[in-house]
């Protein structure tokens, strides 16, 4: 494909080559979604029999809820008549201290995640300028004050994603078609297995510039009203040696049918929760850490993929389109995929 014929995304920040971008001018990040990858979507929305899939779920205030984004609490005003008008309004609003950028289904930023080269003691202040993020960018740059937005690496950076999607199941492929349980990872070779023996992607693999979603069969926990309070206490997750299989095929995104992309300990069995060999020690979350500070690749979280896999689409146009809301560490995204079943 000719440079004059892509369809750059540009990125104003300062950092280095993600995995699937291109270093322009004045060290902008361009992700070169174009051509080549519209030209797989176009090809599968005129496929015969083809449906629209959601992959986000309902937004309520009794849907699962993170515990590191603050309570999610939808008020409805009441109607609102205008003096002298025949019209009427109806608006809501969200209370108040909410991180609605990370409840239900979203993206993280690649400002999301920072990291310091030695553990921190839990006492000391942090000096700014030991505070790294993707590309080498400090706290000064990024994040200057407590109260600061993200000034690089926020969310309003992050471009519109149309692209191909593919779904590994390693559920089905890679699990005897067991859901994954709480805790357990899902490695290098689950997903290889899962591309092996899935009808469509055996020959055709992983693209540069694809979009991985991932279906583990944990969401049978995901509840609204989450009454049981499964989906967000644990959840398997990829290696981080499944981390560095995706970077290597230069993925622009990659999310599960969990919370979190990375494993979480079961709180009933704490102690058997070990990061397989190769992880770097002393993070919990790994994955998190590598895709969004050192290879630039969007972590997807809560997706809604059941469906998608029971109809075994496998290939699909997948639309993600973020929030442009400037600073924040995320966004809240409704991303659908266009396919038929292969």
């Amino acid at each position: 494909m000719k440079t004059s014929k892509k369809i750059l995304f540009t990125l104003v920040l300062i950092t280095s080559i993600s995995a699937f971008a291109e270093l322009g001018p004045k060290k902008q990040i361009k992700h070169t979604l174009g051509n080549e990858n519209w030209a797989r979507c176009a090809q599968e929305m005129l496929l015969k029999e083809t449906n629209i899939y959601e992959l986000s779920y309902i937004r309520s205030g009794s849907m699962p809820l993170s515990p590191f984004a603050g309570k999610f609490e939808p008020k409805y005003l009441p109607s609102s008549p205008t003096p002298n008008e025949v019209q009427l309004g109806n608006m809501d609003v969200l209370n108040e201290d909410v991180n609605n950028a990370n409840q239900g289904t979203q993206m993280d930023a690649f400002g999301h995640f920072a990291y310091i080269e030695e553990p921190w003691d839990g006492k000391t202040d942090l000096k700014l300028e030991d505070i790294k993020y993707l590309g080498g960018l400090t706290q000064k740059d990024v994040k200057p004050t407590p109260n600061s937005p993200l000034l690089f690496l926020g969310a309003e950076t992050i471009p519109p994603i149309v692209t191909s999607g593919i779904l590994l199941d390693v559920k089905k492929y890679s699990n005897s078609n067991k859901n994954f349980k709480a805790g357990e990872f899902i490695t290098e070779d689950h997903l290889k297995n899962a591309i092996k023996n899935s009808p469509i992607l055996r020959e055709r693999g992983i693209l540069a510039g694809d979009v991985i979603m991932i279906y583990t069969g944990w969401s049978d926990y995901y509840q609204d009203p989450d009454i049981d309070k499964i989906y967000y206490s644990t959840a398997p997750g990829i290696s981080y040696g499944a981390a560095k299989y995706l970077a290597s095929k230069k993925v622009i995104g990659v999310g599960l049918d969990t919370c979190c992309v990375d494993a979480r300990p079961d709180p009933n069995n704490p102690s058997k929760f070990k990061q397989p060999p190769g992880t770097p020690p002393n993070q919990s979350f790994p994955v998190h850490d590598y895709f969004l500070t050192k290879v630039g690749i969007y972590t997807l979280e809560n997706l809604n993929l059941k469906r998608l896999a029971s109809d075994s689409v496998y290939v699909s146009c997948t639309m993600i389109l973020p929030l442009r809301s400037k600073g924040s560490a995320g966004s809240p995204i409704r991303p659908i995929a266009i396919g038929s079943s292969n």
